[in-house]
C-alpha cells in the first residue's frame, strides 16, 4: 500500500513522463527575502526559520557541490539518475534576471539535471523572470514555479506577517500559466486562527483559478521564530496528528486527479522542532495519510452495491415497480 495508489504524486508523474525516476535536489542559493531585508518588512513570516528545510543550514556552498551531494544520497536511496534542481530556501526569484539566469544556467549545466523547480513568493516574480523560466521550458526542460501562498485569507496572511495578499498570488498565477508554466502552490494546514473550513475554501479558490501542482504540509513550530514565542505563551496550539491527517485526506479527496501533489507533509529536524513532535516523522505522517485514504476507498467499495441497488429502486414507480424509462 503506497501513497501513489491514491494520490497523483510528483514522483509518479515524473516516472510516467520520463520513463524513469526523477528526483528533486534541494538547493540553497543564498537568497534572502523582501520580508526580512527591510524591503517589505523585518523578521519574515512568524513561522519562518529556513534552517527547518534548508539542507545546508545557510552555509554558502557552491551549487555544483550541493547537486553532487544530493545526487549521491538520491542514487543510494532510490537509484534515480535524473534530477530537477529545486531552488528551495527563501525567495529564489529575488534578484536581477541576469543573476537568476546565471544560477539557473549553472544548475542546468549538470548533464543529469533535466529541469528547475523554483520556490518563491507570489509578489516577487517579475514578468522578465517568468519569460526566463518560459525560455527554459521552450528548450525542453522540466520547469515548475512554486508559489508560497499558504492561505487565501488576507487576515491570516497579515497575522503571520506574510507581506502579501491573495491578490498578488492571483495575478502571478495567471501571468505564469499564460506563458505555459506549470505552477505548484504551497498551502499550510494549521495556521493561527484557521480551521478545516479555511483550508477547504483556500483549496477551492486555488483550484478555481487553475493550478498544476500542490504542496500541503502542517504548520510546525521551530526555534527562533515569532510563532515559537506565541506557542510558549499558549497563544498557539499545534495540530494533533489525527487532525492533520483528516484535513489532508479531505483536501486530497477534493482535488482533481490531474493535479500533481509534490508533497503531502513537511518535516523539521528534532534539533529545532518544538511542536508538534510528530512533524519530525515524515513516514509516520505519509503512512497515516495513505492508510486513511485506503480505508476510505475500501468503505466506498463496500457501499457500492448498496448505492447501486438504491439508485435502481429509486428509478421505479411505487405502484407498478416498473422502471420509469420503460413504462
Amino acid at each position: 500500500m503506497t501513497l501513489a495508489k491514491h494520490v497523483n504524486t510528483f514522483g509518479q508523474a515524473m516516472l510516467q513522463r520520463y520513463g524513469e525516476r526523477v528526483h528533486k535536489i534541494a538547493i540553497d542559493a543564498s537568497f534572502t527575502c523582501p520580508n526580512r531585508d527591510g524591503s517589505k518588512g523585518r523578521g519574515g513570516c512568524t513561522f519562518c526559520n529556513n534552517v527547518s528545510f534548508s539542507p545546508n543550514g545557510r552555509k554558502p556552498v557552491p551549487l555544483s557541490d550541493q547537486i553532487a551531494a544530493g545526487r549521491r544520497v538520491i542514487r543510494k536511496r532510490t537509484g534515480a539518475r535524473k534530477y530537477i534542481a529545486y531552488f528551495q530556501a527563501y525567495t529564489n526569484t529575488y534578484a536581477g534576471v541576469d543573476e537568476l539566469q546565471r544560477l539557473y544556467d549553472q544548475a542546468l549545466a549538470e548533464t543529469d539535471v533535466i529541469g528547475l523547480s523554483v520556490g518563491t513568493r507570489p509578489d516577487c516574480v517579475a514578468d522578465s523572470v517568468l519569460d526566463l523560466l518560459s525560455s527554459y521550458r521552450a528548450k525542453g526542460h522540466e520547469v515548475w514555479l512554486e508559489l508560497g501562498l499558504q492561505s487565501s485569507f488576507d487576515e491570516t496572511l497579515q497575522r503571520v506577517n506574510r507581506g502579501h495578499g491573495f491578490a498578488e498570488y492571483c495575478s502571478t498565477l495567471k501571468a505564469a500559466r499564460s506563458r505555459g508554466l506549470a505552477v505548484c502552490t504551497h498551502l499550510i494546514v494549521g495556521l493561527p486562527g484557521e480551521s478545516a473550513r479555511h483550508c477547504r475554501i483556500t483549496l477551492e479558490r486555488v483550484l478555481d483559478l487553475g493550478v498544476d501542482g500542490l504542496k500541503i504540509h502542517p504548520l510546525h513550530v521551530v526555534k527562533g521564530t515569532q510563532l515559537a514565542n506565541e506557542w510558549r505563551r499558549g497563544h498557539y496550539q499545534a495540530l494533533a496528528l489525527a487532525e492533520y491527517v483528516s484535513i489532508a485526506v479531505e483536501l486530497i479527496r477534493r482535488t482533481p486527479p490531474e493535479v500533481v501533489f509534490h508533497r503531502v507533509t513537511g518535516t523539521a529536524s528534532p534539533s529545532i522542532l518544538l511542536a508538534p513532535t510528530w512533524c519530525s516523522k515524515k513516514w509516520l505522517v505519509i503512512n497515516s495519510i495513505t492508510e486513511a485514504l485506503h480505508s476510505e476507498r475500501t468503505k466506498q467499495r463496500a457501499c457500492l452495491p448498496e448505492i447501486l441497488e438504491h439508485r435502481v429502486m429509486s428509478a421505479k414507480t411505487p405502484e407498478s415497480g416498473l422502471n420509469l424509462r420503460t413504462s
